[in-house]
């Protein structure tokens, strides 16, 4: 947002920040009326407008993937997966092991020393355009197994995650047989085998980051999903198999998180990503320092607005709403943090209050809905653990009236003012609206 600038050769004019901090509170929180700096100040009404879920049929059970085909778990064990605006079940997921781990890799270093790195590339980029194609016809499909499985509204689910994810596909696709152009004088060689561990936030998308541009490099994959979001990336095992993707080239692993340090540990890994906890991005650093394996971490953040008085202000506002209000606040780079000139901070934060009062949480598979269900119980409670030290530490917090649905892992969307640097939601991520 623009800055305030002094005319050439004066002195610098002095602007003073008020800090504030915008999360997820609390059930037990206490609920302020809303300002009424806007025309409006309730939300409008609409009728339910819920996406079918017809089009997707959930099994009682998934196993492995590895080697092109669905294995069982070596252990016979199984967790369960939820539907965060329900708290019901979905399925029985295999619990992968060191030794399901073990299983996958070999088939992943089997297929690229015998298959995928003897491909042409342009053969290799026919995979990636197949597997784009897929994605597209079965959007629907997979936005909806998305939405159920994450907690996240069906209208980013089928608008962002799922067109992104195929348009990855398609991008990388068209790289494949281009990389030897990509950097004059170096002739680019594929790591082998790579080790990928993503987190529930965005599943499918994740997935889409880290495995198409492995493969349009020639590598082949081993992937672990987060244990509360597997849904998608089991069905994206589906999509390989239709698109014929030679065995062994993409590996999908369940299971919980010693499972993946099982992944990116062992030596026969070239090369780790890992999106995820900053404190488990340090845990992998750790587990593989020495070993000289390339490795990518995309980790947690605080991230922070700044709105000068020179700046237009419900732009300012609808920046601030978007920054911390989509796909509930479950984003690394989201705006959790607010510094608003003295001079307009009152203005500011009662349109902001305005603003936040016309956001509808929800049902999830209701195309009305701005908010849906947080990720998981232990997630919801790790943000009410935040919040509650905001208020023991003095921040004052406001969130607008609005019903929550009677089940479900709902938080109301929330501003904390009178924020110190020294306030743990100043200093630490939340991951919540």
């Amino acid at each position: 947002m623009p800055s305030d600038q002094s005319p050439k050769g004066a002195a610098p004019r002095r602007t003073n920040a008020r800090a504030a901090s915008v999360t997820t509170p609390a059930p037990a929180a206490t609920v302020a009326p809303a300002s009424s700096g806007l025309a409006v100040s309730s939300p409008w009404a609409y009728a339910p407008a819920p996406e079918s879920r017809e089009i997707v049929t959930i099994r009682q059970r998934y196993g492995l993937f590895i080697d092109g085909k669905e294995r069982a778990p070596s252990g016979g064990e199984v967790t369960i997966t939820y539907n965060p605006a329900t708290e019901e079940p979905l399925a029985e997921i295999a619990k992968g092991t060191p030794a399901d781990a073990d299983r996958a890799i070999e088939a992943a270093d089997r297929a690229y020393r015998k298959v995928w790195s003897k491909l042409h590339p342009r053969e290799r980029a026919k995979y990636l355009y197949r597997i784009s194609r897929i994605l597209q016809e079965r959007s629907r499909e997979f936005a909806v197994t998305e939405t159920m499985d994450s907690g996240k509204p069906i209208r980013e689910s089928r608008d962002v995650d799922v067109p992104l994810a195929a348009a990855h596909f398609w991008y990388y696709a068209g790289w494949a047989d281009k990389l030897e152009y990509a950097v004059p004088g170096r002739r680019p060689e594929a790591h082998g085998v790579v080790g990928q561990v993503i987190p529930w936030n965005f599943p499918l998308l994740m997935l889409a980051w880290k495995i198409a541009p492995a493969l349009a490099a020639g590598n082949t994959v081993v992937l672990k999903p987060a244990s509360t979001t597997p849904l998608t990336a089991l069905l994206f095992a589906d999509v390989c198999r239709q698109a014929e993707l030679p065995d062994g080239v993409v590996n999908i692993v369940t299971g919980p998180g010693s499972t993946g340090m099982s992944i990116v540990t062992d030596p026969r890994v070239a090369k780790v990503a890992f999106t995820g906890s900053t404190s488990v991005g340090v845990t992998i650093a750790k587990g593989i320092a020495g070993q000289g394996k390339g490795l990518t971490l995309e980790l947690g953040g605080k991230a922070a607005n700044i709105v000068f008085e020179d700046a237009a202000l419900d732009q300012a506002v609808e920046g601030v709403v978007n920054g911390i209000f989509f796909n509930q606040g479950e984003v690394c780079c989201a705006g959790s943090r607010l510094l608003v000139q003295e001079s307009i901070a009152e203005e500011f934060l009662a349109r902001l209050r305005d603003r936040m009062s016309m956001l509808r949480i929800g049902d999830p598979m209701d195309k009305n809905t701005d908010i849906g269900a947080i990720n998981s119980k232990a997630q919801m409670e790790s943000i009410g653990e935040l919040v509650a030290s905001g208020v023991a530490e003095g921040a004052q917090i406001w969130q607008p009236p609005c019903d929550l649905p009677a089940r479900g892992w709902f938080f109301r969307p929330t501003l904390f003012t009178n924020v110190a640097q020294s306030h743990r939601i100043a200093r630490e991520e939340i991951f919540g609206p």
